[in-house]
């Protein structure tokens, strides 16, 4: 416990291929999750997914944490590319530039890839779109929980200082934080060595793990050379068809693992406690309808008007808050959770979905729900459109005020339950629903809203409406 897990050489790739003859087969290139902190390749499985749909997976293993994304002037002196801190987003580009290269070799497409990931990956992939040196290395885009998020250079140089000032002092360079992250923030030769020259474990536990919030660890910087300066606002996206999925109780993960609820949850008392009870399901509900929104439909009104003619899906999945199918307690804490998608498109359960009790995802209901999710991806990859014979039609997005939004996916255990909603949600609907909530007392309002809900990916609306610093 307490050591850092992983290694710097790092940058290497698993390939699933079905045991086939047939050639010229698609390929997914997928990014895993974990904040960009942590993680590995082998977080989802794609084997299954693979054998059924005929099509190549990959997924990459990249760097990570302060070696994956670091701003710091002082390492400043490569290629312009390099200059740009985003580390990660040039071993993702790599990792492409190898797969059109060699996948024919495995009996890939290379002309035919659909870049895909999840949570901080499916945020990697929203950057890809805006990355001018991703041009044209791909030609699909699927983001699994993802949504769009960049950092400022200045503002993460910044808090990379604050974070590496410790080590600075430990090893007696400065005598103070203060000083050590002035220190840091020179672009001086005696930095640059220093900051080179610190071994990985040290640069690995510079920060904690963020639990989504940039403010902890900022990475994706748009720095004009690798993602587009302008950041989502641009003009100049790498248009090609995308689908983007949530969960619709996405918060539930980090409810439960904030340290307000914490406690309550391991010894029980969040099912005893009455008004604890009630803050929990505040916090999920409003914690998940605002992730929900920024994964998925926001993000898509954000980019319709300068996306061109590629064609954006979406798709809520509302699968595991049935208590008849995953008992009352998994329902509540959990529900349809951040990597709820994953059990469906590979047919494979996860550690996200570990807590689900058994038969969860292998009812009737579940696996034609699987094999159906398993079916518009693979029609995605085959042509960028996800329909096909036996599916329910998903309309794609035809306009950024009305018109269809999500494609909503559920099973009762027994039939699936799939249909195209329309309409849109909007953050302020959200907003003015908290105000008026009177479910929790206001104090109980007003610490969840600063100090549960504020500063996450998905809160910047949230932080300005209520204030939060």
């Amino acid at each position: 416990m307490g050591k850092t897990k992983g290694c710097e050489d790092c940058l290497n790739l698993d390939i699933f291929r079905p045991n086939i003859k047939e050639k010229n087969l698609p390929v997914l290139f997928f990014i895993h999750g974990g904040n960009n902190q942590s993680g590995a390749a082998d977080q989802v499985n794609w084997q299954k997914f693979a054998e059924r749909e005929h099509v190549i997976a990959i997924s990459i293993n990249h760097r990570l944490g302060a070696l994956g994304f670091n701003p710091l002037p002082a390492l400043k002196h490569g290629t312009v590319e390099e200059n740009s801190g985003n580390f990660a987003v040039l071993d993702f580009v790599r990792g492409l530039d190898w797969t059109k290269e060699n996948i024919a070799s495995f009996g890939g497409n290379a002309n035919n890839i659909t870049i895909a990931g999840f949570s901080s990956g499916g945020r990697d992939v929203m950057a890809l779109l805006i990355s001018p040196i991703a041009k044209g290395k791909f030609q699909k885009a699927i983001s699994f929980s993802g949504g769009m998020t960049t950092s400022d250079t200045a503002w993460a140089q910044q808090i990379f200082a604050q974070h590496f000032a410790s080590l600075v002092v430990a090893d007696g360079i400065k005598k103070s934080d203060i000083d050590a992250a002035k220190w840091l923030l020179q672009d001086t030769p005696e930095v640059r060595d220093y900051l080179q020259n610190l071994s990985a474990d040290r640069i690995a536990a510079a920060f904690g793990h963020a639990g989504i919030r940039m403010s902890a660890f900022p990475h994706l910087y748009n720095d004009g050379i690798v993602l587009e300066k302008d950041a989502f606002a641009t003009k100049n996206y790498n248009q090609v068809p995308l689908i983007m999925t949530t969960g619709i109780d996405e918060f539930s993960l980090y409810t439960r693992t904030d340290s307000y609820f914490s406690p309550s949850v391991k010894d029980g008392s969040i099912f005893t406690d009455p008004e604890k009870h009630k803050e929990f399901a505040f916090a999920k509900t409003y914690g998940s309808r605002l992730y929900e929104l920024f994964n998925a439909e926001e993000s898509a009104v954000t980019m319709f008007n300068h996306y061109g003619k590629a064609p954006i899906y979406t798709m809520k999945i509302a699968y595991g808050n049935n208590p008849k199918l995953v008992g009352e307690k998994t329902a509540f804490t959990s529900g349809s959770i951040h990597g709820i998608w994953i059990p469906f498109a590979t047919g494979i359960p996860t550690a996200t979905t570990a807590g689900y009790p058994a038969g969860s995802f292998d009812n009737p209901g579940a696996l034609a729900l699987t094999a159906q999710i398993q079916d518009y991806l693979g029609n995605f990859m085959r042509t960028g459109n996800p329909n096909g014979k036996g599916l329910v039609t998903w309309k794609k997005w035809t306009s950024a005020t009305e018109g269809p939004s999500q494609l909503y996916v559920n099973s009762d255990g027994t039939k699936v339950d799939i249909h195209q909603e329309y309409g849109r949600t909007t953050y302020q609907s959200i907003l003015d629903e908290i105000v008026r909530d009177t479910s929790i007392t206001e104090n109980a309002k007003e610490e969840l809203i600063k100090h549960v809900l504020s500063g996450r990916w998905f809160s910047k609306g949230l932080d300005t409406f209520f204030h939060n610093n």
